[in-house]
């Protein structure tokens, strides 16, 4: 489990959060949701070691990250997997070689045991044939699952997504939501995933937690999106007149 206790974090004087607490379980799909602005970069970096909070803690598996030996640090971030918002993947390395990068970073495996795992993530993600490729030949969904794959590579405990969406049409990015759900699933892994696409919210939303100014606002389930009363949270989800139809269509089929 990865819990958060009273997050703080300044730029200057700029207050970006302030005060969150919650926490992230194993074989769950958690995403963080809100407008732009809101925080959720911001509390994702405080998440992967990249910022340093003024206040509050970040435990996982019951240690505080910020007692941590340097060492522990480093052998703690080999347990973690991001997907990059725009991927992030090395032009000059093969789809192969980006996969592998990891692994020639946090382990001691020989070449062989290396390509081995490249293959077995690479099948998982179902690019078989993509071993030789540069990035620049893949399509924007082929490089989202190129950038799970290399996530995934070292066996993370802890997925963190930066908009994985992002740039996809619909169809891709359902492809992509149910793969992360899926590994998830498979690995018994925590998940957490910074969105504002709410389609994303309703196919894989089993924890959402919705930030506004720096502020946990609300959190729940995707059910639980549906019937809540709090008008931060309502504003944003229903800004459009399909999730109005939806919701109606929900709370109808339920009563």
């Amino acid at each position: 489990m990865i819990e958060v206790k009273n997050l703080e974090k300044s730029f200057g004087d700029a207050h970006i959060l302030k005060g969150i607490s919650t926490t992230f379980e194993k074989g769950k799909t958690s995403l963080v949701i809100g407008q732009s602005g809101s925080g959720k970069t911001v509390f994702l970096k405080c998440l992967l070691g990249l910022f340093t909070p003024e206040s509050g803690t970040i435990s996982y598996d019951g240690k505080i990250y910020s007692k941590l030996s340097d060492d522990e640090k480093r052998n703690l971030r080999a347990k973690m997997g991001m997907v990059f918002q725009g991927s992030a993947l090395f032009d000059s390395m093969t789809i192969a070689e980006n996969v592998m990068f990891p692994l020639r970073m946090f382990t001691k495996q020989t070449k062989d045991e290396m390509e081995d795992r490249v293959n077995f993530v690479l099948k998982r993600v179902n690019l078989t044939d993509a071993h030789h490729k540069m990035p620049s030949e893949a399509s924007g969904g082929m490089q989202k699952r190129v950038a799970i794959a290399r996530a995934i590579v070292n066996n993370p405990k802890y997925l963190f997504c930066d908009e994985p969406n992002s740039g996809l049409d619909p169809k891709t990015a359902m492809v992509i939501d149910n793969l992360i759900q899926e590994i998830t699933d498979e690995y018994n892994i925590i998940t957490v995933i910074n969105s504002h696409d709410m389609n994303s919210v309703m196919e894989i939303g089993e924890k959402i937690v919705f930030l506004k100014d720096g502020l946990k606002a609300w959190e729940g389930s995707k059910e639980n999106i549906f019937k809540t009363d709090n008008k931060v949270v309502t504003d944003f989800v229903y800004s459009s007149e399909l999730f109005k139809k939806v919701r109606k269509m929900y709370i109808e089929e339920n009563e």
